[in-house]
């Protein structure tokens, strides 16, 4: 593979402009695909086969007016409650609000409120009717016996005087006949009177199910409107989004503050923000503080732009075809920039030490290229293997994240093998300054300064932080382990959840829209919870209704359910919906709870009714996605675990370096997650990251994070353990090797991992919500595994072991392919120098 790769960056060295101009076309062909066919990027998580998903399908077959995606706007009055003139302002937004195309319907909060205050009045009013009437008919009754009786005393009489029936019946016809009709009026009274009271008994359940919901705030300060649209949320346009913003925003100059939920707010169209750029600056610098000059510096970056540009653009061009989440480019991006810099600073480094020493620039960019690009190909191709693998759990949005991701890497090391040596061709002497040139060209005219320079390179990796951990590696690795083991303890407290509006940034709308509607109407509010049931064949409405309310009663028996509202009830009777409101908010503890004990009391709600249940709705499945998602990391876990041991082995040809690095990343993982439960479910530092409302850790950053921070972690282990490698098979004793190969490689896998960390602290404080967890967990994940278990753990289990390090039993050594990852066949060439170099040229 050395070979191979060292022929590839002659090709690309001495065809220069033919690369170039490659790379620029296919730059200019996927911006222009990305440009005419991309798509509209979603937050939609749902999984097929769920049973939300399934339920929500059958909703949108069967009852279509309660399909489609619904939000919220709070309106917050000013000092002293709202007035005629803010209410109707409030209205006329409402109003505008329906007209628009793509909206369903709203729901006036002062209207819908005014007949519930008054349907408890009416409640109130009627059963003082009812009890009236109820008197009216006992004491109608009570002439009606009356009246038989004394009518059942004179027929005796009648008959005891010896009176004939006819003469009974012309004395006492006329009362019998007023007296039948008395009873037949008594008669129609109660049954008018029994269905007044089915009908009160009716609006009693219904304000009863619906006594803990409000419209108005009790103190009048705020008001809640919903309102409903003909699509999914997720289909929402940015425009349309904003158009609803807009109108809402117009109560403004009733005094009127009109906040959106996060669903309207929530604009997934711009990738880049300030926080990204910022993080960027800070690589640049770092890159310009280790190579000496703007024209090597910001080559990297050069290139990690190229490679963003080509992946990420691909991954645009195709979001026109497959339903893509916000968070796809953004991980590709992400990743892409860090990966891109890395992948081109290791092969540059390479090439300007070997310029140093007086290697010819073309024999000095293939050997750069066949040697440290070597490393780059294995330690990208565990990140691919890492990110492709996320198409294991079979959840079509991580499927598509992964992918891009993969993708994106995968054009990095593309960019990194092929552009870079085309360019370092073009930039010639230029990659080192003037003074680093002059000081090297006296170097190497001094006589036997090889002898001398190895001598020095011996003397130099007793010396630093591989010195130090080398000569205490026990006590190195003892404080690592117990670094990063007890980082980890919160871990065991992680919980999982998809954001909602606390999650969101203080002074964001969405936030302040979460923040009021909590406070006005309890959190439970928003994120309600959608139950549909199956109702039996051939009821009838009044049976129907009753049922709804039986179902109401059932469900509202669940702990910390605040109210159970039958909303919608399809044509032909058959399928009713309701709107569960939690105590909680839609991401705690506590409505995962709720939706659990709902699907477990759907067996007793069948038994007793006669309907079958099922939850629907954003609140159940942003719980069954995050369910779903912790399932799937076991597995994911082990096939990726798996498949990377096993090119570790390829590469190393060890047994113990490829337990090492997996082991490791294992308590750098643990770690990571440990932080990420301390900061963003506990609150800690929360000032520090912007974490105003801690909750339940995104449910999908631990599978995300399991495949890039494995990827990233065996990129650092390939760079560290290939240079180790490279000098114990060029002759040097396993623990000098783990000296020198550390003090060659420290240097630049230091700067590559504090850009890497740098890139990913930049997405801390993206304008994405979802981003900023996961920019997190990178930024520290691969910040402790680069500086705790790839520089001070592994060096000091490999310094230990010694000569074990590389053990490997004789028939595996047999079996495996050997890659040279360290390049010894390039090594048996002897390598011409730049007098050699123009001698040939000469003669030729």
């Amino acid at each position: 593979m050395a070979l191979l790769l060292y022929r590839l960056g002659k090709f690309s060295y001495r065809h220069r402009w033919l690369v170039i101009s490659l790379w620029l076309a296919a730059l200019v062909a996927v911006g222009g695909s990305a440009a005419a066919f991309h798509g509209t990027l979603s937050n939609n998580f749902q999984i097929p086969g769920t049973e939300t998903q399934r339920i929500a399908d059958k909703l949108k077959q069967e009852l279509p007016a309660a399909s489609g995606g619904s939000a919220t706007i709070v309106f917050e009055a000013p000092e002293g409650g709202f007035t005629d003139g803010s209410r109707a302002a409030v209205t006329a937004a409402l109003t505008k609000l329906g007209e628009l195309p793509d909206v369903k319907a709203t729901v006036d909060p002062f209207a819908t409120q005014a007949q519930l205050d008054q349907a408890g009045q009416a409640i109130a009013d009627g059963e003082q009717q009812l009890a009236a009437g109820k008197a009216r008919l006992d004491a109608s009754r009570d002439e009606l016996d009356a009246g038989t009786a004394q009518l059942s005393a004179a027929e005796q009489q009648f008959a005891a005087s010896g009176a004939t029936p006819a003469m009974i019946e012309a004395r006492l016809g006329a009362q019998k006949a007023a007296l039948a009709q008395g009873k037949a009026q008594l008669e129609a009274g109660t049954q008018e009177w029994q269905a007044a009271k089915a009908k009160l008994d009716l609006g009693k359940r219904q304000a009863e199910a619906s006594a803990g919901i409000r419209f108005v705030s009790t103190d009048g300060q705020a008001a809640v409107a919903q309102v409903q649209f003909n699509t999914s949320i997720n289909a929402l346009t940015p425009a349309v989004r904003q158009q609803v913003q807009d109108i809402a925003h117009e109560t403004s100059s009733a005094g009127v503050t009109a906040l959106a939920s996060k669903e309207i707010t929530e604009d997934i169209s711009e990738l880049f923000g300030t926080a990204e750029i910022i993080g960027i600056g800070v690589a640049a610098l770092v890159l310009i503080l280790m190579l000496g000059t703007l024209i090597a510096a910001g080559l990297p970056l050069l290139m990690a732009v190229i490679g963003v540009g080509v992946g990420v653009g691909i991954t645009f061009a195709l979001s026109g075809a497959f339903e893509m989440s916000s968070i796809s480019p953004m991980l590709a991006l992400m990743l892409g920039l860090a990966v891109g810099i890395d992948y081109s600073l290791f092969i540059v480094n390479r090439h300007r030490t070997q310029l140093q020493a007086g290697m010819d620039p073309e024999e000095s960019v293939a050997r750069a290229t066949g040697t440290s690009g070597n490393a780059v190909l294995f330690a990208g191709l565990t990140v691919i293997i890492a990110l492709a693998a996320l198409v294991v759990p079979g959840l079509p949005f991580l499927s598509v994240m992964g992918l891009a991701a993969a993708g994106t890497v995968a054009v990095a090391v593309l960019v990194a093998l092929t552009l870079t040596p085309a360019l370092l061709s073009l930039i010639g002497r230029r990659i080192i300054s003037r003074r680093a040139w002059a000081k090297a060209d006296a170097h190497n005219a001094e006589a036997g300064h090889e002898v001398a320079d190895q001598a020095k390179d011996e003397e130099k990796s007793t010396r630093g932080w591989g010195g130090m951990v080398t000569r205490h590696p026990v006590v190195a690795l003892v404080a690592g382990v117990l670094l990063l083991g007890t980082l980890a303890l919160p871990a065991a407290q992680l919980q999982l959840a998809l954001p909602d509006g606390g999650s969101e940034p203080v002074d964001s709308e969405a936030y302040q829209a979460y923040d009021v509607t909590a406070r006005s109407f309890g959190e439970g509010v928003t994120g309600p919870i959608v139950v549909v049931g199956e109702f039996p064949a051939g009821l009838d409405e009044a049976r129907a209704q009753e049922l709804q309310y039986d179902v109401a009663d059932l469900i509202r028996g669940v702990d910390n359910v605040v109210a159970t509202v039958p909303v919608a009830l399809s044509e032909d009777r058959r399928t009713a919906v309701f709107q569960v409101i939690p105590e909680e908010g839609p991401a705690k503890a506590g409505t995962v709870q709720v939706v659990s004990e709902l699907r477990e009391r759907g067996t007793q709600i069948q038994a007793e009714t006669g309907v079958t249940i099922g939850l629907t709705g954003q609140t159940a499945g942003n719980i069954d996605v995050s369910t779903k998602l912790g399932d799937a990391l076991p597995p994911y876990l082990a096939i990726v675990v798996g498949l990377s041991v096993i090119l570790l082995l390829l590469v190393f040809r060890s047994i113990v370096v490829p337990l090492l690095a997996t082991g490791g990343f294992l308590l750098s993982l643990a770690a990571a997650f440990g932080l990420v439960v301390a900061v963003y479910q506990w609150g800690w530092l929360g000032g520090v990251f912007d974490v105003a409302n801690p909750g339940a850790v995104l449910s999908f950053l631990p599978i995300i994070l399991i495949g890039v921070l494995f990827g990233l972690a065996m990129d650092y282990q390939v760079f560290i353990a290939s240079g180790m490698r490279e000098s114990y098979m060029h002759g040097a004793p396993a623990k000098k090797a783990v000296r020198i190969g550390f003090s060659h490689a420290g240097t630049v896998v230091t700067a590559a991992a504090i850009i890497m960390v740098s890139v990913f602290a930049g997405f801390i404080f993206s304008h994405l919500t979802m981003v900023r967890p996961l920019g997190f967990a990178m930024a520290f994940g691969v910040l402790l595994d680069a500086f705790v278990v790839r520089m001070t753990i592994v060096p000091a289990v490999m310094y230990l072991l010694g000569e074990k390090t590389w053990w490997l039993p004789k028939w595996l050594d047999r079996i495996l392919p050997d890659v040279d990852v360290e390049g010894a066949r390039l090594e048996r060439q002897p390598a011409p120098t730049r007098s050699e170099q123009r001698g040939v040229t000469s003669r030729l």
